[in-house]
């Protein structure tokens, strides 16, 4: 882990908040060889800031105190995550897992380092494949959050050599509905599917997924893994690191998959001038029916991107429920 120069992010821009009284308000954070850094310089392009952060909030403010106690993060990076748990949920019980041994040291560190002084939390960090880590453990969770990868590399399989956990880990063998893998919805699906048995009562699992397919994905996804769900929220951010990125969406689409949706920032920061996240969520539908004309395909994409024009994909927050 880069302990030397770790990355400095200041919690109250990153997280949307006032003053942080449970989290540091100058986060230190170390890198590992396998994280994917985060982005506090453009909130625009960081998926936790821009997406995972207004669904914490709006968890907050809607659920009892006492569904929010319990925090797991399935493939928690850097463990930026559950240090936001802490502080805008209210969580003091965490838990979070990650492919990578170095992946969860560093996250461990991170979020033991990064606490206010004179808070405490049980923390539970285990290496392993989305929930299999826990799977024997007696720990139940209030929340379950999982921002896993749906995004393509370009060269499928290669997830030890592209240096992070950010990429689609090739083919999974067990058994779920065909769009599911048409859309690159697997490992979300396996994570609805693990989380069931460990959710306490009441308990949900929160997933921000990147929206670059129709928004009635989502609640099918939901619905064939036993979980009444909604959006609650629907947003956009830019194209993180496109030349690694939108290739694949190329590749997959001239395999059949997709098809894939993009569009120019300026036409999605047009269309949700004007609406918060939670408002966006309600009106979602609306939205993606007003954009449909915008859309261009993966390879339009790559074209416009590397013609200087910035790109970027919807996304949402889906708050699943078991049925």
């Amino acid at each position: 882990m880069d302990t030397a120069r770790p990355l400095v992010v200041d919690a109250r821009s990153y997280f949307r908040l006032g003053a942080p009284t449970r989290i540091a308000a100058t986060l230190r954070i170390g890198l590992s060889e396998h994280c994917l850094a985060p982005s506090p310089g453009d909130l625009d392009a960081d998926w936790l800031a821009s997406v995972a952060a207004p669904a914490f909030h709006i968890l907050a403010r809607t659920r009892p105190a006492a569904q929010r106690q319990s925090f797991l993060s399935i493939g928690t990076g850097c463990g930026l995550d559950a240090l936001g748990a802490v502080e805008i949920l209210g969580s003091s019980m965490i838990a979070v897992t990650d492919v990578f041994p170095d992946i969860i040291a560093a996250a461990r560190a991170n979020i033991v380092a990064n606490l206010a002084r004179g808070t405490t939390i049980a923390l539970t960090a285990e290496t392993g494949d989305l929930l299999g880590p826990l799977v024997r453990s007696p720990l139940r969770f209030d929340v379950v959050y999982e921002n896993l990868p749906n995004t393509p590399i370009a060269e499928a399989g290669l997830l030890a050599e592209r240096h992070t956990a950010a990429g689609f880990l090739g083919p999974r063998t067990e058994a779920m509905p065909a769009f599911v893998r048409q859309r690159l919805l697997v490992l979300h699906y396996l994570a609805l599917q693990q989380a069931r048995p460990m959710l306490n009562q009441g308990g949900a699992v929160l997933s921000t997924i990147g929206a670059r397919i129709p928004l009635a994905s989502f609640h099918d996804l939901a619905a064939s893994a036993g979980y009444a769900a909604r959006l609650l929220t629907y947003g956009w951010k830019k194209q993180a690191a496109p030349e690694e990125y939108i290739p694949g969406y190329v590749a997959m689409e001239r395999e059949g998959l997709g098809p894939f949706h993009f569009y120019r920032v300026a036409d999605v920061r047009a269309a949700f001038a004007g609406l918060d996240a939670e408002q966006a969520g309600r009106d979602a539908p609306g939205i993606e029916a007003d954009l449909t004309g915008r859309r261009v395909t993966a390879g339009e994409a790559l074209a416009l991107h590397r013609s200087g024009t910035e790109i970027a994909h919807t996304a949402v927050a889906l708050l699943s429920e078991p049925a």
